[in-house]
């Protein structure tokens, strides 16, 4: 997700959304239990029924784009109701329980959740009720974030905070998806968004992370490999998003560096260290959590789905197939206990790699999606997918990734030489 949640202030959700452990930014998923639903109240037009308090509009949003990318438009009072999540300067906090109350400097903005709404609201503009006050939502959401960046390029999940990877790359999944080139939204200091998950780049010659991402520089400034960041990282470094399709041509993912590193290069060398990740068991893993007794690793579903997403969208779509098909005999139970992010994150990975989410081994994650929320207004036949309402990847995206696949393939042709 970009997973299901971001940020230290989110942990405390990934337990409930991920049951085995977070699928968040910061790595670590919290302990604390989660209220029954029927301790909860649920606004009207909110999917899911998890307490919202960490992850409200972070789900609206990633069940929106999985509508949309199915050809479902939200029904008008859940698109309403995030709408009336954001403040008055466009910030989105992770959930306001009274959103008539203005928000205040007391209130959390997050530069997550304002990104992925932002992207959410891109994508069912054209259908909602209102176009123009989407519009109006979306523009504000984009000039909050600008005014948050840091100077080094980035973004951190609270404003101020340091830049890390998977914060950074949300972002940018925003920007592509509303049409502004993410290397053209410059800091102060004439940084942009590239320039700074360069900076979380790992080297090919790394021992234990070759061609990954970190989150974050440790306590020592040392990077260690994170595969929930370099998912994020090698989407946003390709110039794309959560709903990001499969790449053409294909392209066995190697890892090479760069006398001089390139943001593209970077992505195609994630790619690599997911493909070798996940070629172990066809998934991703959990570590133990800080001072558990039971020190086995578990199976990380929400970053499979989401390293299957980035593999495809690099063109290496055939090496993200058996995980794909780990996730169709696995994620069923986690998905039930997840919600609406968890079911929109399997829906994106079999999209991207083009299997039928109605299909996906016995179940129809589509139907199971829907039936978190409001239900949604009859589906656009003429299209399934998010094309018309992405918006952002324009003439200058494509360049782009032509220009990768060709360093991609050149690097091939050279290996095979030497």
């Amino acid at each position: 997700m970009n997973t299901v949640r971001r940020g230290a202030t989110a942990l405390a959700a990934a337990t409930v959304l991920l049951g085995t452990g977070a699928a968040g930014v910061a790595g670590a998923a919290s302990t604390a239990p989660s209220p029954t639903p029927s301790a909860v109240t649920i606004p009207d037009g909110l999917y899911g029924t998890n307490d919202p308090t960490y992850d409200g509009v972070w789900r609206q949003s990633q069940a929106f784009l999985a509508q949309r990318a199915t050809g479902f438009q939200p029904a008008d009072k859940s698109v309403e109701w995030l709408l009336g999540q954001q403040c008055a300067d466009g910030s989105f906090s992770s959930y306001r329980a009274d959103a008539t109350t203005p928000c205040d400097a007391k209130t959390m903005r997050d530069t997550n959740a304002t990104a992925i709404a932002v992207q959410a609201l891109r994508a069912v503009r054209k259908q909602s009720a209102s176009p123009e006050t989407v519009d109006k939502a979306v523009k504000a959401g984009s000039d909050w974030l600008r005014t948050v960046q840091n100077k080094d390029g980035g973004w951190g999940y609270s404003p101020g905070g340091a830049s890390d990877a998977n914060s950074t790359s949300v972002v940018v999944g925003a920007l592509a998806a509303t049409g502004v080139r993410p290397g053209s939204f410059t800091s102060a200091e004439g940084r942009t968004p590239y320039d700074a998950l360069l900076s979380f780049a790992l080297p090919c010659t790394d021992k234990e992370g070759p061609g990954a991402f970190a989150y974050q520089p440790d306590k020592a400034g040392k990077l260690l490999a994170n595969a929930d960041a370099t998912a994020a990282a090698t989407l946003a470094g390709l110039g794309k998003s959560v709903v990001a399709t499969k790449a053409s041509p294909e392209q066995p993912p190697v890892c090479n560096d760069l006398s001089k590193p390139t943001i593209e290069r970077a992505a195609l060398n994630g790619a690599s260290y997911l493909a070798k990740a996940l070629a172990k068991t066809g998934h991703l893993t959990l570590p133990p959590m800080p001072g558990a007794t039971d020190t086995t690793e578990q199976p990380d579903i929400g970053n499979t789905a989401d390293a299957v997403v980035a593999l495809a969208a690099s063109g290496a779509s055939k090496e993200a197939k058996p995980a794909v098909e780990w996730l169709e005999k696995n994620s069923a139970a986690w998905a039930k206990k997840g919600g609406p992010a968890a079911y929109a994150q399997l829906i994106l990975a079999a999209r991207a790699t083009e299997t039928d989410p109605r299909e996906f081994a016995a179940a129809d994650l589509v139907e199971q999606l829907n039936a978190t929320g409001p239900a949604p207004k009859t589906p656009d036949t003429s299209a399934s997918s998010t094309s018309d309402d992405e918006g952002g990847f324009d003439i200058w995206w494509i360049i782009g990734i032509g220009t990768v696949v060709g360093v991609g393939i050149g690097f091939l042709v050279s290996g095979r030489k030497k």
